[in-house]
C-alpha cells in the first residue's frame, strides 16, 4: 500500500516559519487560526499575554496585529525564499481592552495593489506595501494597526 504524503496547508507553513524564526511566537503561544482569499487570522490566549490589569499586554497586541500583517506578505511571497520583509512603520490605535483571547485580522490586498507591489517589486527588487489588522473580540474593534511593510531581495547571497 502506497502512503499518501501531504503537503502543508500555507497556514501550517506560516505557522512554522514563525515558531522556528521568531522566538517571541513561542512565548505568546500564536496560532495560525485561518487563511483563505480574504483574510490571516492570528490568535494567542489572554493567559500568555496578560497584564497586570487582567487584559491583554498593549505589547502582546501590537506583536500579534504586526504579526498578521507581516504574515499576509509571507504568504504572498512564500515561492521567493530570497525576499526579507520588514515592517517599515506602524501605527497603533488601542479602542478597547482586550480580555479574552487575541485576535488578530489582516484582509489581503486587493488584487490591483498585489499586482503593483510584485511589479515594483520584480523592477526594483524592493516594494512596499500598507496592510491593515484589527483585533476584534465580540464583534467589536478594539484595536486598529496599519503598517507599511517592505519586502526587498538578498543581494548578497
Amino acid at each position: 500500500m502506497n502512503a499518501v504524503t501531504t503537503k502543508p496547508t500555507p497556514a501550517a507553513r506560516l505557522e512554522q516559519y514563525l515558531y522556528d524564526n521568531i522566538p517571541l511566537v513561542q512565548h505568546m503561544q500564536i496560532q495560525v487560526t485561518s487563511y483563505d482569499e480574504h483574510a490571516l487570522v492570528l490568535s494567542a490566549p489572554l493567559a500568555a499575554n496578560i497584564n497586570h490589569t487582567m487584559t491583554a499586554f498593549g505589547g502582546s497586541i501590537a506583536a500579534l496585529a504586526t504579526l498578521a500583517c507581516w504574515g499576509v506578505l509571507w504568504l504572498m511571497l512564500e515561492p521567493e525564499p530570497d525576499l526579507h520583509i520588514v515592517v517599515h512603520e506602524s501605527h497603533l490605535r488601542y479602542l478597547r481592552p482586550v480580555t479574552d483571547t487575541l485576535v488578530a485580522r489582516c484582509l489581503l490586498p486587493d488584487s490591483n495593489s498585489q499586482q503593483r507591489f510584485r511589479e515594483n517589486l520584480q523592477r526594483r527588487g524592493k516594494a512596499r506595501l500598507e496592510l491593515r489588522a484589527q483585533l476584534i473580540q465580540d464583534d467589536t474593534v478594539c484595536t486598529e494597526f496599519t503598517g507599511t511593510f517592505v519586502a526587498f531581495r538578498d543581494t548578497h547571497g
